[in-house]
């Protein structure tokens, strides 16, 4: 197995160097320095990523990886920086609110294009974010507030609201936020976007892609910020699932970021001057979604059955290498609405065993699909602790790793019979308000999206509603409600919480400027990193 993966690393690694030829080509050369006619060749930055680049070119429609690529072509209104609790100013110069929280009033940065080589004005916004309210798909229900939006004038804009929302957290949404030239909208028919094309105002444009597999970036000349300093030319952003792979080509300096290896290696490379690694709290963790349509996993005892075999303290030690706290409730510890005081289940093979009689099962029986994201070391690790245990009392577990794509298309399968038993997967917030999980996750949906346990529960889709439209003028009477909806959730068990994970980064020693942003999840901003 070893001699294999070296021989699959060898051919990755020789693919990687022609690729990374084959961009510098257009610009005279090889990767640094200069070409042999003495022409500056690009200075390109190569992130090894362990899925996906992107789903869907579509910035109001993406709601999964494409957010670590859209956010180098796109931009905001704002940008947030939960660490320091600041709102940092983007598209929108400055901005402001009534003392009611209804109405929110945006300056415009002037002197900004796009990349179709128009100007940016409030038209553009309103366009934007209209098209993305109209379309409904992905996080477009973060706009689930707005009424009214009003352009003043070139460079003024108001967002009316039906309710007091947080409007900077809404505008700096790592998803659905994004501001895209008004004429590129009304000049091209509705699937040109997804269609693999772009027009947002960020440092990088597309160059080319290959779906599923990777991305090229190209700077934008005209970008508003400028490019006087060290920045790159290119971004590639590549698939490479092999975690070994990942590891020697940062490791080489052929790569200059990764994320997700094992974390034997991190441990490993921590007295590797080659590299660099980056230890960052997040606001991401692993949630386990129980199929709560198809019997047995209808029945709530064997649901806490399950809660009560999952190995919590194995896993975070064994799967995650310390790097990772068990899960308290859906809201990661750190982020306001993190209920610190809710029930938490806990490891117990003699609870699970009882709980598995009183369902029916005393002798076991029962075999059941775990599907998880292959490429995933930690994700995969979990599924064998969980097998290992769940063996235990009488229940067999089939763990399946599959590409991101296709496990989300099992589980949005119409025949709840056809779909995995259970799955695993990381969230992350597209803004910052416990909304994001609790909404996208376990709110009643007619149209599966990411409520894969296909829960509903009328009571607890009152609360967070209610919750949100609080969330713009009183966040401890939201916080309150949400904390009420946690506790009906964690009583019905349609899944379990794993852990909370923190970030941890392999950069190539010499990749400067990266600063970890838990709101944007797994994403290089670029535009502020440069080789040394």
């Amino acid at each position: 197995m070893k001699f294999l993966l070296r021989e699959k690393s060898i051919v990755l690694t020789v693919t990687l160097i022609v690729l990374v030829a084959v961009i510098a080509s257009g610009c005279g050369g090889s990767s640094t320095g200069q070409n042999d006619t003495g022409e500056e060749q690009p200075k390109i930055a190569f992130y090894a990523f362990n899925s996906e680049p992107i789903l869907d070119w579509d910035p109001s429609v993406e709601y999964s990886n494409g957010i670590v690529v859209l956010n180098n072509v796109y931009e905001t209104l704002l940008r947030y920086n939960p660490i320091s609790n600041e709102v940092i100013p983007l598209l929108a110069a400055e901005y402001s609110k009534s003392d009611d929280g209804l109405t929110w009033t945006f300056k415009l940065r002037q002197g900004v294009k796009f990349h179709d080589g128009t100007d940016l004005k409030a038209e553009d916004v309103k366009a934007s974010i209209d098209r993305t309210i109209a379309l409904g798909q992905g996080a477009a229900f973060i706009w689930d507030a707005v009424e009214e939006i009003v352009v003043k004038d070139d460079y003024t804009i108001d967002f009316e609201l039906n309710y007091p929302a947080p409007l900077d957290l809404i505008a700096s949404s790592g998803y659905a936020a994004f501001i895209m030239s008004a004429e590129a909208i009304e000049s091209n028919p509705d699937d040109w976007f997804s269609q693999g094309n772009e027009a947002g105002t960020g440092p990088y444009m597309l160059q080319s892609f290959k779906m599923g597999d990777e991305v090229v970036m190209t700077k934008f000349d005209d970008y508003w910020k400028g490019w006087d300093g060290e920045h790159f030319d290119k971004v590639v952003i590549k698939k490479i699932p092999e975690t070994a792979s990942r590891r020697q080509l940062v490791e080489k300096g052929e790569a200059d970021v990764t994320m997700e290896l094992p974390y034997e290696d991190i441990e490993a490379l921590k007295g590797n001057s080659a590299v660099n690694i980056i230890d960052e709290p997040s606001f991401q963790n692993l949630l386990v979604f129980f199929n709560t349509e198809k019997a047995p996993l209808d029945n709530k005892l064997v649901r806490q059955v399950l809660c009560y075999a999952f190995p919590y303290g194995d896993v975070v030690k064994y799967a995650m290498g310390g790097y990772a706290t068990q899960g308290r409730g859906p809201i990661p510890a750190g982020h306001w609405g993190h209920g610190k005081d809710l029930f938490q289940h806990e490891y117990d093979l003699d609870k699970a065993k009882e709980l598995l009689a009183q369902a029916g099962y005393p002798d076991g029986g029962l075999d059941l699909l775990f599907t998880y994201m292959a490429g995933d070391e930690a994700e995969k690790k979990s599924a064998e602790l969980y097998k290992t245990e769940l063996s235990k009392i009488g229940i067999n577990l089939e763990i399946r790793g599959m590409p991101w794509e296709s496990q989300w298309e099992l589980a949005r399968d119409s025949d709840p019979e056809k779909r995995q038993d259970i799955l695993t997967m990381y969230w992350w917030p597209d803004y910052a308000s416990p909304y994001s999980w609790l909404y996208s996750l376990y709110h009643s949906e007619e149209e599966i999206l990411f409520n894969l346990a296909y829960w509903k529960n009328a009571r607890f889709d009152q609360l967070i509603d209610e919750g949100n439209e609080k969330s713009g003028i009183d966040r401890q009477v939201a916080e309150d409600l949400y904390i009420q909806a946690q506790e009906i959730l964690i009583e019905e068990t349609p899944s379990l919480f794993a852990y909370d994970k923190r970030y941890v980064w392999v950069t190539n020693s010499s990749f400067k400027g990266f600063e970890s942003n838990p709101i944007y999840p797994n994403v290089v901003f670029f535009y502020d990193t440069y080789h040394e």
